[in-house]
């Protein structure tokens, strides 16, 4: 490494010891309606720890309104009524987070998030209803599990619309709850249950926008519409399904931001490759888009700050294959002259890096490879499969660095035989 390029690491880089460090990206935050908190596997205990850390600042400091994280609304939803102390939710978030069912299990039911929904329960307890920091998800995988929450809300809510659900739950019903079988499916008829999904969302949406509606079933419409769109472009193959899942993301995003009302404030929770502009990285040739770039678009990147997170070796919870059982990995010392390999040289162990916004280093405007991974991993082909060449300043407006790592601490949860097609690229 260059000395020039060991001076940058040593200019940007300030000891990250306790979460008072953070006064100074909590100054670079300042007004701004959405941050965005990334990670560079789905599994290490680390990147959780830290992210918690950091968000309870922004929630005690700055006022922010909820946590929206890469997962699944109804699966958050139970989170969200235990956090927010609901009469009839558990005292004890644990039971909220082993509900969830769906590979990989261990992104969301893990020891570090149970520590911080337990920490915003008790939050939460001390204040108003109409005050309390909420947990939502934004992803789009819940296809039958959505519908299902509808059917619910209908009958006990406004059975009148009933019919119209259940036009939309017997359309996908021959699959058998398979989202490969209906992506499959929808080679050969185009349209698929595209019309019945189209109609249930209007009715729920104009419900929900008149006074007394349901946001959560609303909500819930959304993903399916957005499932159906996610499974129909998988078969077509290239980024058209992460398109289609970043942008339900971004669009969720919003709508919560309209519901908790203005003022409101979000944390994001995702992997480095949603919550980084994919602008500033070898992605955007394909045409791919990210939830931190739709923001920045969206909101103004005066409102939004991306904060990403590394680390030069460790271990980590993924799975060999999709679907594979969870198990804990190697992650070998970075690829030399990528991101990780530079400040594994010159960085303090724990280090953050709050990007100036001018006059910025070499190390912030050069392109190097930046490691990712997802929850499918295999460390022995991690140098050749697992790097992203990313300009760091672009990307991000700050970055988090932990040179070790080690993995996470799963709950127990039940094995399960139902998948959705692996996601694109590599399941991030």
């Amino acid at each position: 490494m260059t000395s020039h390029r060991r001076d940058d690491v040593v200019a940007l880089c300030a000891p990250l010891t306790d979460p008072g460090d953070f006064d100074v990206l909590l100054d670079r935050v300042a007004d701004a309606r959405v941050v965005m908190i990334g990670e560079a596997s789905h599994g290490t205990h680390e990147y959780y720890r830290w992210r918690a850390a950091l968000t309870q600042r922004l929630i005690t400091g700055k006022g922010f309104s909820f946590v929206a994280v890469e997962g699944d609304w109804p699966d958050c939803a139970r989170v969200d009524r235990a956090v927010r102390c609901f009469p009839a939710a558990p005292e004890d978030p644990r039971a909220a987070l082993l509900a969830f069912d769906r590979w990989p299990t261990w992104m969301w039911a893990n020891e570090e998030v149970l520590g911080f929904c337990r920490w915003l329960r008790a939050h939460n307890a001390g204040l108003d209803d109409d005050a309390r920091v909420g947990f939502h998800g934004l992803d789009v995988y819940s296809l039958w599990e959505s519908l299902r929450e509808i059917m619910v809300h209908l009958r006990e809510h406004d059975p009148a619309e009933v019919p119209t659900a259940l036009a939309a739950y017997r359309c996908f019903e021959p699959y058998g709850e398979s989202a490969r079988d209906y992506a499959m499916a929808t080679r050969f008829v185009p349209a698929g249950c595209e019309n019945e999904v189209v109609d249930l969302l209007v009715r729920l949406r104009e419900q929900a926008t008149a006074e007394g509606g349901s946001f959560g079933a609303w909500q819930n419409a959304a993903v399916v519409a957005g499932a159906e769109r996610y499974y129909r472009a998988m078969t077509t193959g290239g980024p058209e399904s992460w398109n289609v899942r970043d942008r339900h993301m971004d669009e969720t995003l919003d709508r919560l931001l309209s519901h908790y009302g203005p003022g409101s404030k979000a944390v994001v929770w995702a992997h480095n490759t949603h919550v980084g502009d994919v602008r500033a990285t070898a992605m955007a040739a394909s045409g791919t888009v990210t939830i931190g770039q739709l923001a920045r678009e969206r909101h103004g990147e005066d409102q939004v700050v991306l904060i990403g997170l590394g680390s030069h070796r460790g271990t980590v919870v993924a799975g060999s294959a999709w679907g594979a059982p969870m198990r804990e990995m190697p992650v070998p010392a970075a690829r030399p002259g990528s991101l990780e390999d530079v400040l594994h040289d010159a960085a303090p162990e724990q280090a953050l890096m709050v990007f100036p916004r001018a006059d910025r280093p070499g190390l912030l405007t050069t392109e190097l490879d930046h490691r990712a991974i997802g929850v499918v991993y295999a460390p022995e082909h991690e140098r050749t499969r697992n790097y992203l060449p990313t300009v760091l300043g672009d990307r991000y407006d700050a970055f988090l660095w932990i040179d070790q790592t080690r993995a996470l601490h799963p709950l127990h949860t039940p094995q399960i035989d139902t998948l959705e097609p692996e996601t694109y690229p590599s399941g991030v």
